[in-house]
């Protein structure tokens, strides 16, 4: 089980900065006797993709304190099922899925920690709310829908130094009065540590080995 002192050493390298910022597991197409070590030495914090892959790997388990985060994007028509299942999302980025998600909130009587998720470089094919738009969105979430938006989500462009993505986003989240920040992925979590990362989403860097 050399992907053991691959997170090992990875959390370590987190603390070293900081002591703040919370390892987000990424299990997507990895089976749960994949994942079990990480929980026996302690781990609570996973992310997943896919609902319905989240739904048949961990619905039926008994683990106390398990955090799972939905990272991600997110049909509203299956908004019923992420809150069921997840404690994060990490992925909100329309008004129609807010919608979907409150209504859903009231339905099963639970709240789930959202990040909105920032469109930074524009990209078309990444999802995420316009930079111009945030404010008004995130307004009428927390207003509006009494959604608990604890932060703000990036995924930098590929090939590009994440870091004025990262301070960027860090800016926003201070205009917004967000706590919260889920950046950084196996490639650039180092400097999203650095940059002021609550959150770090990282899966191959672990299972890799």
């Amino acid at each position: 089980m050399n992907f053991i002192n691959s997170y090992l050493s990875i959390l370590e390298n987190i603390k070293s900065i900081s002591k703040k910022t919370t390892l987000v597991i990424v299990t997507k197409n990895q089976e749960f006797e994949n994942i079990l070590p990480l929980i026996k030495i302690g781990h609570r914090h996973f992310g997943e993709n896919r609902v319905q892959e989240a739904k048949l790997k961990w619905y039926d388990k008994s683990i106390d304190n398990l955090n799972l985060h939905l990272i991600g994007r997110l049909q509203s028509n299956k908004s019923d099922s992420a809150v069921e299942i997840f404690n994060y999302i990490h992925s909100l980025d329309s008004e129609k899925l807010a919608l979907a998600l409150s209504k859903s909130e009231k339905k099963l009587k639970k709240k789930v920690n959202y990040f909105i998720q920032v469109n930074i470089a524009n990209e078309p094919q990444k999802g995420g709310i316009q930079e111009k738009e945030l404010n008004s969105f995130c307004n009428f979430c927390k207003h509006d829908l009494d959604l608990n938006i604890i932060g703000l989500m990036v995924i930098p462009p590929a090939n590009q130094d994440s870091r004025d993505y990262f301070q960027k986003l860090k800016d926003l989240a201070i205009k917004n009065e967000l706590l919260d920040l889920s950046m950084g992925m196996s490639n650039d979590y180092m400097q999203a540590v650095i940059s002021g990362s609550t959150f770090i989403r990282i899966g191959s860097l672990i299972f890799k080995s």
